[in-house]
């Protein structure tokens, strides 16, 4: 069944008559991603690969039945595309641009919840469900359709994630990027609910890093959870004061540090491992 996307999702993308939207428009559509429409105030009425491009995210939804969006604008325009795209309809909403503002992103999160959508990002590399549909940036060359869902903050790592998983024989439900910036459209729990609740997932791999307390929050949801989670956190050989590459990679005292993210998944019920290589070992010994 996968979460959030699949091959029934219908697809805009927001500024796609831009470079980064348009060239990941046809990334996406080669993949197999339901694409239908995309938006470009005041040049509605052009095509970008033979899509339809209209001045609002309303015409696309009326048209078309769209109930996703991607997001390929400049960071400063991105709180009215997101507010734009909830108020529409739209339920799913990936944001790839980084640098939102904090307001910004706060007010994002307060439509989102009032409409019942969920929003990924800012910085995320997108979600991809794979043989389904691939929404963002990700290359699909190492993910393949399985039984295992990830979750990372990490584009890069969602990559190691999805080769590991694959080469060892698991494969992937779904692999959904957070994103990197201070403050999240959604949360590791938001997403580790959906995986609980969906039955093609068998377990969970759940990939954090150093910096913020998005990690240390997820605990309170495995707790809950009655499938097996496996949590991989990086940055536990960091120098004290390195600086890491995301805006969200801040930590305050004893919070947002790799080991009290340890300490809280595992307290949580989380099966905590140290290198990529011993992830499918864990899930071999939970019977996955």
């Amino acid at each position: 069944m996968a979460i959030l996307i699949n091959e029934n999702s219908r697809v805009i993308v927001q500024g796609i008559t831009g470079g980064a939207g348009k060239f990941h428009t046809g990334e996406m559509k080669s993949y197999g991603t339901r694409i239908v429409a995309g938006t470009s105030p005041g040049k509605g009425g052009q095509t970008v690969h033979d899509l339809p491009v209209y001045d609002t995210v309303a015409e696309c939804v009326e048209r078309h039945q769209a109930d996703t969006s991607v997001i390929f604008l400049p960071a400063a325009a991105v709180k009215n595309a997101v507010i734009e795209a909830i108020h529409a309809g739209i339920r799913t909403v990936v944001v790839v641009p980084e640098h939102i503002p904090i307001s910004d992103m706060m007010l994002v999160r307060r439509e989102a919840k009032k409409f019942g959508a969920l929003i990924l990002g800012g910085n995320t590399a997108g979600v991809i469900s794979p043989g389904r549909a691939n929404i963002g940036i990700i290359p699909p060359l190492a993910f393949k359709r399985g039984r295992v869902g990830t979750v990372s903050r990490s584009g890069s790592i969602t990559y190691y994630l999805a080769d590991t998983l694959t080469r060892s024989g698991y494969g992937e439900t779904t692999c959904v990027g957070l994103g990197g910036d201070p403050v999240l459209g959604s949360t590791f729990n938001d997403v580790l609910d959906l995986f609980e609740k969906d039955p093609e997932t068998k377990a969970v791999v759940l990939a954090g890093e150093i910096g913020g307390v998005y990690e240390e929050i997820a605990a309170s949801t495995i707790t809950k959870m009655k499938k097996p989670v496996v949590a991989i956190i990086g940055g536990l050989y960091a120098p004290p004061g390195k600086r890491m590459g995301h805006a969200g990679a801040i930590v305050e005292g004893d919070m947002g540090t790799a080991q009290s993210k340890v300490n809280a998944l595992k307290s949580g019920g989380a099966h905590i491992v140290r290198t990529f290589t011993d992830i499918p070992d864990i899930l071999s010994r939970l019977g996955v």
